[in-house]
């Protein structure tokens, strides 16, 4: 049976892990609901030792290091190694496209353009991701919620992806080329529109538009909004043959609201 190991058993990973399993792979993970604890050095290093792929979902810690790299890059030698990134390693591009040519490490994520850069030394497939969406975590949730806002930057713009579409791409990188690839939907807009499809799609009204001081938003939301890119995926579809099963958002929302 092919062995598949998981750092980091989070949102993305869990769904990825269960599409291995239905495929046949025995997938040990750590995590708050992995199999083993990180700290057990002793498991993690026998279970790596027998494993065939090796993925990390795990986000540099708070003093830039990655604490897989940091505490198991020495049982990572040799092994298939695939990294769940962001594209916030390529930094604010005033709403320009930007590929996997393009300089990282010049934006708010420092640490993370780091990490991704240390995972690219040792010969991993590196999965750059925008801002994330799937059941339970959707432009429809928070509208239902009440917590879905509208700020007033007109030319703001991002991307996004749903989250099987990162399990998609995810399985197709275990047999491809080492190297950076981003996986992003075919249509980078803005996060008002994402939000005013959602309403339309519930039957909801719109919330109001507001400044980011009106909104009440935290820092980290603030953040969000001060890098402005579109991430081309170009790559993954050329290299990998990675065809997104909801190219964008409007494909996408649809399928949550109908799956419930």
């Amino acid at each position: 049976m092919r062995r598949f190991f998981i750092f980091g058993l989070g949102y993305t990973a869990a769904r990825l892990a269960a599409v291995l399993e239905a495929q046949g792979w025995e997938v040990v993970s750590t995590g708050r609901s992995g199999t083993l604890s990180f700290d057990d050095e002793g498991a993690v290093r026998l279970a790596l030792a027998d494993a065939d792929q090796v993925l990390s979902s795990v986000p540099p810690g708070g003093e830039g290091l990655d604490p897989v790299l940091e505490r198991y890059g020495s049982s990572l030698a040799g092994k298939p190694l695939t990294y769940l990134s962001s594209t916030g390693v390529y930094g604010d591009t005033q709403g320009a496209w930007v590929d996997e040519t393009a300089p990282t490490g010049t934006g708010r994520r420092t640490a993370r353009a780091d990490a991704d850069a240390q995972w690219l030394a040792l010969g991993a497939r590196v999965l750059r991701l925008p801002g994330i969406y799937g059941p339970g975590r959707s432009a429809l949730d928070r509208v239902r919620e009440g917590r879905a806002h509208r700020i007033d930057l007109p030319d703001q713009v991002f991307s996004r992806v749903h989250v099987d579409d990162i399990v998609s791409g995810a399985v197709l990188a275990l047999d491809g080329p080492a190297g950076a690839y981003n996986l992003a939907d075919d249509e980078p807009c803005s996060q008002n529109a994402v939000i005013e499809h959602a309403c339309r799609l519930l039957g909801l009204p719109l919330p109001p538009l507001q400044s980011m001081d009106e909104a009440g938003l935290s820092p980290m939301a603030r953040a969000f909004y001060a890098e402005n890119r579109r991430v081309a995926n170009r790559k993954a579809r050329r290299v990998l043959g990675w065809q997104p099963r909801y190219p964008t958002y409007r494909e996408g929302l649809a399928a949550l609201l109908a799956a419930g």
